[in-house]
């Protein structure tokens, strides 16, 4: 059997850990060897830690890189910032994922958002597949989408970023004796793109013929035992982030509607006051069992994680949104137009009546339920396991 190395390269958030782990599960089932490669490896510890494949740190770019635009535009603009400037740092890049499959005696790579990795791979003709989001995931063939289409950004300001990186990881390739790439997006894309989400969820709005969808991928269970606020009002699970500006009026004006809140906010668990006191509102002080909090919920309150999204709609949960980067938004915009969700991008002028009149419309509790009948039986593992089933043996047809 191959011997398979996962990668993870760019991002922030357990996702890409939760995702890489079923992967990795259900390479081990199949019977073949796995090894990752992680951005960071501390903050992903208490999810991989029972994984037992070994795990090694991630060559990443480590250093400031100034001048760039802080609106990015595109996918281009935001590789700009992680050593895709000039080709000598990309070059050294390259050349650390290169020891790293060496030693490891790499068969094939899978990415998660993993570009650098994959350009790696490309210079030793390795197979390389990439699995992610359908942001990470552009569409093949054409320039990259904008991610910003609600601001005037000129065009040739992003057509400039997309050929700087082209040039770029092109001159590295050549180093190597490799074949140039014809557009960007190939550096995301692999030699086959596994997309672990539903078209309705893609940021980039791509019909659903214009990709093979595998569906969400994560892992579900774990955390502790939901518990509730005594009392008869609505429960709404809430996962929120003190990164959030109104994070506390959004708190507040749930316990104002006479709800009963069951938060995780990563910053209190860890010890920081609460940002409200209320009857209404309590505060996991661990993780929470989200399966069993969101098959108990009538509402769930986030900012746009794509698996916290995912679990809600299959137990048919409406969404209330606030997303803290471009990602989120572009996400939680589409959940939106599905009427699944209410999507908050910026402030509203009053909290309290904008979350009366959300909870009082129950067009989205309908639309989550239709949604969740309309992806019955699904599991995270069904993609997972049409994926893996593409993997050959090398040497092999």
């Amino acid at each position: 059997m191959a011997h398979v190395h996962l990668c993870w390269e760019l991002g922030g958030g357990l996702g890409h850990a939760g995702r890489l782990k079923l992967l990795a599960q259900g390479l081990l089932a199949a019977g073949h060897d796995v090894s990752l490669s992680l951005r960071d490896l501390g903050h992903t510890h208490a999810v991989l830690a029972d994984l037992p494949v070994p795990k090694l740190q991630a060559p990443t770019w480590v250093h400031q890189t100034v001048g760039l635009p802080d609106n990015r535009g595109n996918l281009a603009e935001v590789i700009l910032e992680y050593g895709y400037l000039e080709p000598n740092g990309l070059a050294g890049l390259v050349q650390g994922w290169r020891a790293l499959f060496k030693l490891a005696r790499v068969d094939m790579v899978i990415g998660d958002y993993a570009p650098t990795a994959m350009l790696a791979a490309r210079t030793m003709g390795l197979r390389f597949a990439s699995v992610g989001i359908g942001f990470t995931l552009p569409p093949p063939g054409s320039p990259l989408p904008p991610l910003r289409d609600w601001e005037a950004i000129p065009p040739q300001r992003l057509a400039q970023a997309e050929a700087r990186v082209l040039q770029v990881a092109n001159t590295v390739l050549a180093h190597h004796g490799a074949a140039p790439l014809a557009w960007a997006a190939d550096l995301f894309l692999g030699d086959e793109p596994w997309m672990t989400a539903w078209p309705e969820m893609d940021h980039y709005g791509r019909p659903a013929e214009a990709a093979e969808w595998l569906g969400p991928v994560f892992a579900a269970g774990g955390g502790i035992t939901p518990r509730w606020p005594a009392g008869d009002g609505p429960r709404v699970f809430a996962y929120l982030k003190t990164g959030h500006a109104d994070h506390a009026h959004v708190l507040g004006a749930l316990a104002q509607a006479g709800c009963r809140v069951l938060c995780y906010l990563p910053e209190v668990a860890n010890g920081r006051p609460p940002p409200v006191q209320a009857p209404g509102i309590l505060y996991a002080r661990k993780p929470v069992d989200l399966s069993q909090a969101l098959a108990e919920a009538d509402w769930c309150v986030c900012h746009g994680g794509e698996a916290t999204i995912a679990q809600a709609l299959l137990a048919g949960v409406p969404l209330l949104l606030l997303p803290m980067q471009v990602e989120q938004y572009l996400v939680s915009r589409r959940m939106a137009a599905a009427g699944v969700a209410v999507n908050i991008p910026v402030t509203p002028p009053d909290w309290p009546a904008l979350v009366r009149a959300t909870l009082g419309n129950p067009s989205f509790t309908t639309a989550a339920r239709a949604f969740a009948a309309a992806h019955a039986g699904f599991s995270p593992m069904d993609g997972v396991s049409r994926a893996i089933g593409r993997i050959q043996v090398p040497g092999q047809p």
